[in-house]
């Protein structure tokens, strides 16, 4: 039996049905009004994935509405329902059923279950489906250059080692097509992106319940990228697109690289949009590649509203020029106005050259209220970096100076610092911006020297790791894998090493606590304890420590787009590590999948304030 179920004995009667029930005003779909007329009510009893199909594609549903059919057009639409159902249930694997359908007379229905009056006629289905049919063989085969190209040795293998409908498999229609799908899916999307499906075949056995599959796919030549072709620039060279893209020629053709060349060129602010697509008409040794590209503005000015708990109402004017006239940098100057901090800061990158590397120079004027400390400063650095899908890096020089205003002891303090700075990000999650599984790693080392009356050098290190471990990984139950959720794990290491603390700039220094740090505290309020008392004196060391249990909540056996989480944090800061006094917060929260990110909410509990607190968070940065 092919894959393709033959329904040729019922097909006259069908359409002689379907002209006489045009004719009646017969509606074109199987749904019927809330409190409409029927004319006969269908009760299916079959399992319930059986019930489900046959409610929803059983071709008799449709003529429930016709409420004038005599006993004998009523049997007479049964005999083709009878082979429908049959139909019906190939498509589920059970090629031997015992379809039973009858009309049931006024005197031998059943009251209906809530007691009202139906139909004064009714049909009654009875399935008995018998043994579902099982895969009894795959014979799967692959021609075209794939099947002797030495390189694709691999990417054969795969096609065969995934292939999702193996021997022994329960078969269905869904099954069978789905595994189609995915075989051709590994070939189109890597190397070979003419391949095709030249024969598929599902030969039935109904005595023995079994299936046994036979497809053969073309892969067509293997095609390897060749020349960029730009479309749509005017403001931007196509040489800056061919450096965004970052396609190499000669490569092997993958369509994951061309949706990274998106992203990339999207992410790169020069572009509103990004399409690119192989060329497959082309020669498949220097197949060309088309980029579709709808250029940003040159110019654009932003301004933003928005709050959080940690920085509260906040005002915000960003203004950009992709290309400054006579260096071609692009500068980004934004100032920011929230209710303890207030930030100017400018922005200068170059495009990126041939290495991907770009250069950067940056100032940064900043006043900020921590507590009953006031710290200004000014911040200006020049350096490179370079930025990828899965590793950020850049190092700098940098010049800091803060000055420091202790209100309550009306001291003041100022310093300044130069230093030579590398840090870098990794990243290694399964999807962005809402991962499950996967890990970061980032941090910044630093060596300088403080200036002034007493020079003095000192280095600088920061560390941070995020991890995100899928729970339910072991058991065989799919749905009880996808809502056991998934733990993630948080920590950050600091230390200055220098001999005085006051000698350096406040900013480089540590503090900690509120919305990404440890939740139950207030933004930056753990600091440097004095007699178990918080304090935002910034310290030498830090060290802070979180986990969290994120779980999706289910509405009617569905995952929402919401997860509830449980979470404790925990962190401290001094000037000496075994003088660490950690402060943990305990809470509850949830997650919402927003159009813009992961939205944070959070309620937590501070242990040493003895004092709830709300967190709210939007993005997932790292």
């Amino acid at each position: 039996m092919a894959h393709q179920f033959s329904r040729t004995l019922v097909a006259s009667a069908l359409i002689a049905l379907s002209a006489w029930a045009c004719a009646q005003d017969l509606p074109p779909s199987p749904g019927i009004a809330a409190g409409a007329a029927e004319g006969f009510a269908i009760r299916i009893e079959a399992p319930p994935d059986i019930t489900d199909l046959l409610e929803r594609h059983l071709e008799l549903q449709r003529y429930k509405v016709l409420v004038d059919l005599s006993d004998v057009e009523i049997q007479s639409l049964l005999l083709a329902a009878q082979q429908d159902a049959r139909d019906l249930l190939a498509t589920l694997g059970y090629f031997s059923p015992d379809v039973r359908i009858s009309l049931q007379s006024p005197s031998t229905q059943a009251p209906a279950p809530d007691g009202r009056a139906g139909p004064a006629k009714r049909v009654l289905v009875v399935v008995l489906a018998g043994p579902q049919a099982r895969v009894s063989g795959v014979n799967l085969q692959l021609d075209g250059a794939i099947a002797d190209d030495a390189p694709s040795q691999e990417q054969r293998q795969s096609v065969q080692d995934l292939w999702s409908l193996a021997q022994g498999d329960a078969f269905s229609q869904e099954a069978w097509d789905s595994a189609k799908q995915q075989a051709l899916k590994q070939l189109l999307t890597r190397r070979y992106p003419t391949a095709k499906l030249l024969r598929s075949q599902a030969e039935v056995d109904p005595e023995t319940a079994s299936v046994r599959l036979d497809l053969q796919f073309d892969s067509g030549p293997a095609y390897r990228i060749g020349s960029l072709a730009v479309e749509g620039n005017q403001r931007y060279s196509a040489d800056l697109v061919r450096r965004f893209a970052r396609l190499r020629e000669g490569d092997d053709y993958a369509l994951s690289q061309l949706v990274e060349a998106q992203q990339r060129m999207t992410d790169s602010g020069y572009f509103d949009s990004a399409y690119l697509s192989l060329d497959t008409a082309s020669d498949p040794e220097q197949a060309v590649v088309r980029a579709q590209v709808k250029e940003a503005l040159m110019q654009k000015m932003v301004f933003g509203l928005g709050a959080s708990t940690d920085s509260g109402a906040r005002l915000s004017t960003e203004h950009t020029y992709n290309q400054v006239p006579g260096i071609d940098w692009r500068a980004v100057n934004k100032l920011t106005l929230a209710r303890d901090t207030q930030t100017f800061a400018s922005d200068w990158t170059s495009q990126p050259g041939e290495n991907q590397w770009r250069w950067a120079a940056s100032a940064l004027l900043e006043r900020e209220r921590i507590g009953e400390i006031d710290v200004s400063t000014q911040r200006y650095r020049g350096g490179r970096f370079a930025t990828e899908a899965s590793l950020d890096q850049s190092y700098y020089l940098q010049f800091e100076r803060t000055q420091t205003d202790y209100r309550e002891v009306d001291q003041h303090s100022a310093n300044e610092a130069v230093s030579v700075n590398y840090s870098f990000a990794m990243r290694r999650f399964d999807s962005l911006p809402f991962p499950s599984s996967g890990w970061g790693l980032g941090g910044e080392i630093g060596a300088g020297s403080v200036l002034g009356d007493r020079q003095e050098p000192y280095t600088r290190l920061l560390l941070h790791t995020l991890l995100y471990q899928a729970l339910g990984q072991s058991q065989t139950n799919l749905f009880a894998r996808q809502h056991a959720g998934r733990i993630r794990y948080r920590a950050q290491v600091g230390a200055v090493v220098i001999n005085q603390a006051s000698s350096i700039p406040f900013n480089q220094l540590f503090l900690t606590g509120g919305d990404t740090t440890v939740r139950g505290y207030k933004f930056q309020e753990i600091g440097v304890s004095r007699d178990g008392i918080l304090s935002a004196d910034a310290g030498r060391y830090l060290a802070s420590a979180s986990i969290e249990w994120q779980r999706p909540v289910v509405r009617n056996g569905v995952m929402s787009d919401w997860e509830s989480v449980v979470f404790a944090d925990s962190g401290a800061v001094a000037n000496r590590v075994e003088e660490f006094s950690f402060k943990s917060g305990l809470g509850v929260g949830a997650r919402w999948r927003s159009p813009i990110g992961p939205l944070q909410i959070d309620l937590a509990y501070g242990l040493a304030t003895q004092a709830l607190r709300l967190h709210l968070n939007v993005g997932f940065v790292f």
